[in-house]
């Protein structure tokens, strides 16, 4: 017994030791780190000076920071909504018995293979430009006029597009696997029942993905507050109040901005605290919320 102890002793250390040294240090100092001014993320400890809660009040009294966490919610919320329906709305055609299914779970899927920088390449160059991208061309072919697609105006929600086109393969998949392990009996009993294909999909199927459900939206949550590359690339240069989300705004306060070299790495570490403790409070609702406990096979 004892040996069988050793062994199992040291088979878990180094996963114990690397979760401590990688993990639990890095949020524990990222926490203390938000209760002092520090210029730089690298600086000694001893340079820290205690400030308590004024991080969290620089934070949340900036108009940028009010600014990003507004485009984040919109993200959440509006790209939320889209891309978990039209998700759901492929999956269930996609286990519904439809031909060549394998093909299209590929194509709609294929986004999230591709580079995410090259996906938005792809949109910014040859979806939105003004001059040559398709969208204009299509509206010209038709008498109108070019959209400014990455205008201020448009920006935002050009980003949150293309951002959507890329992310619904990835929820289709998760909804999939959930669909697939609903007992065909059901449906099959449904049918015998005069259930139509609309009501089986109401009454049956998304009654009884609410587990997916809720591991959808919590992924989808981590998506929006963690939503940086999609907005550097459209806007490479300077942060615009069009793209700017919580963790550019954290970025910039970090690592300095055109023109501003000051930085606060408490703050920084203020702003990360708090999109945590957002997810934590979306995840602990849809707890709540979705129960998996409801559901009767």
């Amino acid at each position: 017994m004892k040996k069988d102890k050793k062994m199992i002793i040291m088979f878990l250390a180094p996963t114990v030791i690397t979760l401590l040294v990688m993990y639990f240090y890095p949020v524990i100092r990222t926490f203390i780190m938000t209760f002092f001014k520090i210029g730089s993320a690298t600086s000694a400890v001893s340079t820290w000076k205690f400030n308590g809660l004024a991080n969290y009040a620089t934070v949340f009294g900036s108009a940028s920071f009010r600014t990003a966490m507004i485009n984040m919610l919109l993200i959440w919320f509006v790209g939320g909504i889209i891309t978990l329906s039209i998700a759901l709305i492929f999956a269930m055609m996609l286990t519904s018995g439809i031909r060549f299914k394998k093909f299209f779970r590929a194509a709609i899927y294929l986004p999230n293979v591709v580079s995410a920088v090259a996906l938005a390449t792809m949109w910014i160059q040859y979806v939105f430009n003004q001059d040559y991208g398709m969208l204009n061309v299509i509206i010209r072919s038709f008498g109108g006029e070019g959209v400014k697609w990455l205008g201020t105006d448009m920006k935002f929600w050009s980003m949150l597009i293309a951002f959507i086109f890329g992310a619904v393969g990835y929820y289709m998949l998760i909804f999939i696997s959930g669909i697939e392990k609903i007992p065909q009996d059901i449906y099959e009993a449904a049918t015998i029942d005069g259930a139509s294909k609309i009501q089986q999909a109401t009454q049956i199927t998304i009654p009884l993905l609410k587990g997916v459900t809720k591991t959808n939206i919590t992924f989808w949550t981590i998506n929006a507050a963690t939503f940086f590359l999609w907005s550097k690339m459209f806007s490479p240069v300077d942060t615009e109040a069009a793209t700017i989300v919580p963790v550019i705004y954290m970025y910039d306060i970090v690592f300095g901005t055109k023109g501003n070299s000051m930085r606060d790495s408490g703050a920084g570490s203020a702003v990360g605290v708090t999109l945590a403790v957002i997810i934590l409070i979306v995840y602990v609702v849809m707890n709540k919320i979705l129960k998996d406990d409801e559901l009767e096979f």
